[in-house]
């Protein structure tokens, strides 16, 4: 399977960098492929511009040369993997501009659906995992993620995960975070890891 994995964190040298190479590594072990767009390191501009702005009176409008880019990108991959920091218990700004601007209408929604498989959405939350469930902000972000956006274009398979704790720097707990991407990775197609589904 060809996986486009999604990394938005503004530092290279950040553990949600290490995440996203401990999944990739995971990934390459279950014999998958994927291209990593770091979307800082790519220029990636997340202002919607009258250009991406949605069309509704037409099928496929032609969007910006960016944003055409990024949709062609999308085209050759099976599947989907978008790795983040939880910022205000969501995706970064400069995630949802990606979202805002390339899952677009006539390609991700309206007249055409997206055609991947799946999308796994691994956020980093310096929050513990009590104290989300206590506030349900997880599973805010499982129905935003999961339903409001992955449904909504059309893909039947999409689960959030979240690694809590990741400001906590003992080794053993970083270890573990890095495990658990690694984890995801291998386990990617697996399905009886808990997702939703709405086939």
């Amino acid at each position: 399977m060809k996986i486009l994995t999604v990394v938005s964190h503004p530092r290279k040298n950040s553990l949600t960098f290490s995440v996203a190479d401990r999944f990739a590594q995971g990934l390459f072990e279950a014999g998958h492929e994927t291209e990593i767009l770091d979307l800082y390191r790519n220029g990636f501009d997340p202002v919607l511009r009258e250009a991406d702005e949605p069309h509704w009176s037409s099928g496929r409008k032609i969007y910006s040369p960016e944003v055409e880019v990024e949709i062609k990108r999308m085209e050759r991959h099976d599947a989907l993997a978008y790795i983040f920091p939880v910022w205000w218990y969501n995706v970064p700004a400069m995630l949802k501009g990606y979202i805002d601007r390339v899952w677009n209408n006539g390609f991700a929604y309206g007249a055409n659906k997206l055609h991947h498989s799946q999308v796994l959405w691994l956020g980093l939350a310096a929050d513990s995992k009590a104290h989300m469930a206590k506030r349900q902000y997880e599973e805010m972000m499982n129905q935003q993620l999961n339903i409001a956006i992955a449904s909504y274009c059309g893909i039947s398979s999409s689960r959030v995960e979240i690694l809590y704790d990741t400001l906590d720097s003992t080794p053993v707990v970083q270890e573990g975070l890095l495990t658990q991407a690694y984890q995801l990775g291998l386990n990617y197609e697996d399905d009886s890891n808990p997702h939703y589904n709405n086939s």
